[in-house]
């Protein structure tokens, strides 16, 4: 690595841990008048969805320690036309200020002993056309023989993004304009099976994932 590389590559660095760091702080100094907006809670999310049919998954009390102060879904539906499973995720934090933040799926599924196969972007469009897409994080995994499609993105006060960071700039300029630090993470996952295409698979996840979409204002607040 050449010297202008290095010194880029800790600039980023150095960015990174002054927006972390800034967040704490200024989140704690401010969080004695935080507006919590109201809401209805996860459990409340449909668990009919055009065809879709959900079963909640139970997070034990070692994932939940691992989460912290917030709302969380993770239920799995299934299409009974297809036999089509998906894994619904959503993580939610009225507020981000006593430490309690979203966690990124990158940390948590590698731990988990999947492997990283492909990481990119890719567009989820309403199914109203009147807004615009959503870009979300297309995450592929392996475990053995197995393989898996995660999709995700974080979302707050009508805005997504799929990047961490991008999160935690929009958490800290909220705090200051709005004096809300609440946001969520919405994840929507399935297998990859050895008699499914991978694109066929796709279509079918941003599919399932545009409905999920036209009914999460209820749940994380504008």
């Amino acid at each position: 690595m050449n010297a202008a590389n290095r010194i880029t590559t800790w600039t980023r660095f150095l960015v990174v841990w002054l927006v972390l760091g800034g967040t704490a702080l200024l989140l704690h100094a401010r969080s004695s008048f935080e507006l919590i907006p109201n809401r209805q809670a996860l459990g409340a999310f449909p668990r009919e969805l055009q065809g879709w049919t959900g079963k909640d998954l139970v997070l034990s009390s070692g994932v939940l320690q691992i989460l912290g102060q917030g709302d969380f879904l993770s239920r799995i539906y299934r299409n009974a036309a297809t036999s089509e499973t998906m894994d619904l995720f959503i993580a939610y934090y009225p507020s981000q200020r006593s430490g309690d933040t979203i966690h990124s799926p990158q940390n948590c599924l590698p731990g988990a002993g999947w492997t990283p196969l492909m990481n990119d972007h890719i567009q989820i469009p309403y199914s109203s056309g009147r807004e615009t897409a959503v870009t979300a994080n297309r995450y592929i995994l392996a475990k053995g023989m197995d393989r898996v499609l995660v999709l995700y993105w974080y979302q707050a006060h009508g805005r997504t993004t799929p990047s961490e960071y991008w999160a935690k700039f929009y958490l800290v300029r909220d705090a200051i304009a709005t004096n809300r630090s609440d946001g969520a993470m919405v994840r929507v996952s399935t297998e990859i099976s050895a008699a499914t295409e991978e694109p066929q698979t796709e279509n079918t996840t941003i599919e399932f994932s545009k409905i999920v979409l036209t009914k999460l204002d209820d749940f994380i607040p504008r």
